[in-house]
């Protein structure tokens, strides 16, 4: 009853406030459902601007697509406000402790991880610190934190950032300060005097023996049997890390490794990022396998990847290290190290998680040691492995702590170790390589999508840049090895640096000029094509059947009807210019149940016209519409311009030297729309302009046009195709999805530039927008015959192989035709060991 008394009293003294807090609480619940309604009302009305009216079925899926992202946005931003919350400090030595209800718990979100899950190991290297799983509680405010947490894709990302963040702010994360046994001042630079390099190993007595670590990634299989080769010999042992997104690869390496008793790939793999901390990660694992492999006697560890090439013989460089057997060799960087620190982000706290190099927050150098680095290649003595790996002293333990949650970690973690340690004497400031950089080129932040940071990246060579390696003599700075090759770009290059090691090959050698590289085996799965390739693919098969039944009189022979999806797809190069694709698909017989495979090569056809006599223009050299443009190699990675209705297309143009000029660019759709004008800008020593207009998606498919004017007269026209599309998600396109060839939303890419129509003399818009309407509703064999037409006016696929036997006597084996991929390739053919314990 006392209590009741009291109850009563409390309500009627805190009335006012219950009642004003009540009414806060009713306006904020009337102003969230208001904007939700906004919201969703701006949401419908967005995807209508998107899609004409007619297309309702498609805005109820692109709306449920919509809402789902904005929900995955909404989950972000209840994490960030979570976190936010203002939470107890954590004490210092104090175990953090989750609150399996508490809404701070990242592991309760809306896409809660299924029972049973289990959490991915956290960005510690092997033998360090490792984070705690478990949620701690701390007030997130660092703005590189936040946004990180609203960047992260996955549930488990942002529950280790926020792990890593907090634990940071508690001070349990990094050390504060570290021990320097190293007894002499400032880092060695040794071997700075000039050196006669020599190949004879008779008079060397106990030569040391290498193990080459090899970190490859991508599909280039061709090109690192060539490295294999020339770096092979039987004293030498080599350890393979492909990584784990690259199951064609693994497959290649997993054939070599039979062949050769001292090669082996790892049991483990990994993704490991440009910048990653799984990159030092994956060679301190490397490190503790190789030490315990008590077959493997070596006393040098090198490391190397797909995109290196020697630059000397293996005799070379065993009689050179041989001299340095206690020498640890590792390029610094030449800098201040208050400079260097800043320029690597050494003072931020980074996580990789997702795939990709987070910038959580700041963090301070641990006090009493010297931060040093520079290239991430090196040759480690076996005795500084074996202290990298098995000591656990506060030094190397405390650094393994560090540079877990480093940006760029291999350049600087075994630096920064050996000038510290007790073996800092056997420092030498020089990583044995030679290196392509052109920063002007290279420092493009090419890797922003994959690490919060700005980084560069070296050149491939080209033939006309090493004229250097042909100059044999005395080298102040030894180098043994060059990066950074690639066939795809110039398989020149390597062949120039095979030929200078060891010689040409024999005359009526075959295929010495040509390159292959897959892009697609069955192994790989459907799943791995996108709609455009796979619809350019099959097309260029269909193509190839047609012309082949055409050149031999429609012979019931040689009458063939394509089965199932591509078994195969190659690029294909000869003398360092892109061929065409190689696509591999079943046939069968026309009246017939026999079946074989054939392989069929479509090559693209130019469509560049240059108009002459144009004074200052004729510095225009050529004008090309791709995507996937490289600006660092100045080429377009998507070969041969496969781009479909949701491409992003950019125009380049390339330019001799000469006077300044501004020209004006224009994009016209299939339908004679001005789908966008721009004006560039020229100066006198410009190679390239390029420019990716912002145009709304769908394009339009069909043939473009783009034209370079000058004061409104055609300069030069190119044509490229936007290729309709016959799969959507792998499957055949249906009537729902034919809204993506039915151009953008009121026939606007960026805005109306229907007045230059007249300016520029384009035929009728309305017939061609009448056809191309007509063309956007086809499916089935209608769409199939669409997009051939459109296909071969781009592209010419007139050459047939059988991978077995043909019942067409005009098609040969594919082993016997010199384009095929299933050709002979001696130069990257790993054969057995010689007599002198090489291959090559």
């Amino acid at each position: 009853m006392v209590a009741s008394v009291r109850v009563q009293k409390l309500l009627c003294r805190y009335k006012p406030a219950i009642a004003a807090a009540l009414t806060i609480l009713l306006i904020q619940g009337l102003v969230v459902w208001s904007l939700r309604s906004l919201e969703e009302n701006e949401t419908e009305r967005k995807l209508r601007s998107k899609l004409p009216d007619h297309r309702s079925q498609d805005i109820n899926r692109e709306k449920q697509k919509f809402l789902a992202e904005r929900n995955r946005s909404r989950w972000s931003g209840k994490a960030k406000q979570a976190i936010r919350t203002t939470m107890h400090p954590v004490p210092l030595g104090v175990e953090l402790l989750p609150n399996p209800r508490s809404s701070h718990n990242l592991s309760d979100g809306d896409d809660k991880a299924p029972p049973g899950t289990v959490l991915w190991e956290l960005g510690s290297v092997d033998g360090a610190f490792q984070a705690s799983n478990r949620v701690p509680k701390c007030n997130i405010v660092g703005k590189d934190a936040l946004s990180a947490l609203e960047r992260a894709e996955t549930q488990q990302c942002r529950q280790e950032i926020a792990n890593i963040v907090c634990q940071h702010q508690a001070g349990l994360l990094m050390p504060r300060s570290l021990p320097k046994y190293c007894t002499k001042s400032g880092t060695s630079h040794q071997n700075q005097a000039v050196v006669e390099l020599d190949n004879d190993l008779t008079n060397v007595e106990n030569p040391v023996r290498v193990v080459f670590v090899l970190m490859v990634h991508g599909r280039a299989s061709r090109q690192l049997r060539r490295l294999i080769k020339a770096i092979y010999h039987h004293d030498h042992y080599y350890y393979i890390h492909v990584d784990e997104r690259f199951s064609y690869l693994h497959r290649e390496v997993l054939q070599i490794v039979q062949q050769y008793p001292n090669v082996k790939v790892t049991p483990w793999r990994m993704v490991t990022i440009w910048g990653g901390a799984s990159l030092l990660k994956a060679y301190l694992r490397s490190m503790q396998d190789l030490l315990s492999m008590p077959d493997w006697e070596w006393d040098f560890f090198i490391n190397l990847s797909g995109t290196d090439f020697p630059i000397r013989t293996n005799d070379e460089l065993v009689v050179f290290l041989s001299q340095q057997k206690d020498k640890n060799f590792l390029k610094s960087h030449g800098r201040e190290n208050v400079r260097f620190v800043k320029k690597q982000g050494l003072d931020r706290l980074f996580h990789e998680c997702d795939h990709h190099m987070w910038r959580v927050g700041d963090r301070s150098i641990p006090k009493g040691v010297e931060i040093s680095g520079g290239s991430d290649w090196f040759a480690l003595t076996r005795r500084f492995v074996e202290y990298v790996i098995n000591s656990q002293d506060a030094l190397v333990s405390g650094l393994k702590r560090y540079y877990s949650y480093a940006l760029l970690p291999a350049e600087s973690f075994f630096h920064t170790v050996l000038v510290n340690s007790h073996m800092c004497d056997t420092h030498v400031d020089n990583n044995l390589r030679v290196t392509n950089w052109n920063r002007k080129l290279g420092c493009k932040c090419q890797y922003k999508h994959i690490v919060d940071w700005c980084g560069c990246s070296p050149n491939n060579f080209k033939p006309q840049e090493l004229v250097r390696f042909q100059m044999r003599q005395p080298m102040t700075r030894p180098t043994f090895f060059a990066r950074k090759f690639e066939s795809a770009v110039s398989q020149e290059s390597i062949d120039i640096m095979d030929t200078l090691l060891y010689g040409q090959y024999a005359p009526g050698t075959v295929a010495l000029k040509a390159y292959w590289e897959s892009l697609y085996e069955p192994l790989d799965g459907v799943s791995s094509f996108n709609d455009v390739t796979l619809t350019a693919y099959t097309s260029f098969f269909r193509l190839g059947l047609k012309n082949l039944a055409t050149i031999h009189g429609n012979t019931e022979a040689c009458r063939f009807e394509p089965v199932g999806f591509p078994l195969s797809v190659d690029l294909y190069y000869y003398d360092d210019r892109f061929q065409g694709y190689l696509v591999s698909q079943e046939v069968q017989a026309v009246g017939s149940d026999d079946r074989e495979t054939l392989m069929m090569w479509a090559v693209p056809q130019s469509t560049v016209i240059l108009e002459r006599n144009l004074k200052e223009f004729e510095r225009l050299k050529t004008l090309d519409v791709g995507t996937e443009w490289d600006p660092k190699e100045r080429i377009f990675r998507n070969f041969g311009g496969i781009i479909g209705p949701l491409s992003e297309p950019i125009a380049i143009q390339k330019w001799a030297y000469g006077p300044e000029l501004t020209a004006t660019v224009v994009w016209i759709d299939p339908a004679m729309v001005v789908a966008v004008s721009y004006d560039i800008a020229v100066h006198a020593d410009a190679s390239y302009t390029h420019y990716k207009p912002t145009l709304k998606p769908p394009l339009r498919p069909g043939t473009w046009t783009v034209q370079v004017l000058k004061q409104w007269e055609r300069v030069a026209e190119t044509h490229f195709l936007v290729m309709p599309l016959t799969f959507k998600d792998q499957q055949p396109l249906r009537k729902e999805d034919v809204w993506l060839h039915a151009g953008p939303p009121e026939n606007l890419y960026l805005q109306n530039y229907q007045q230059l129509n007249s300016v520029l003399k384009l035929p009728p818009q309305e017939p061609a927008m009448q056809e191309a309407q007509r063309k956007a509703q086809l499916v089935g064999r209608p769409l199939e015959a669409w997009v051939d037409s459109v296909v071969e006016n781009f592209w010419v696929a007139n050459k047939a192989c059988a991978i077995l036997t043909s019942s067409c006597p005009a098609v040969e084996p594919c082993s016997e035709t010199p384009w095929s991929s299933l050709s002979p390739d001696p130069k990257s053919e790993l054969g057995p060991v010689k007599m002198d314990g090489r291959i090559r």
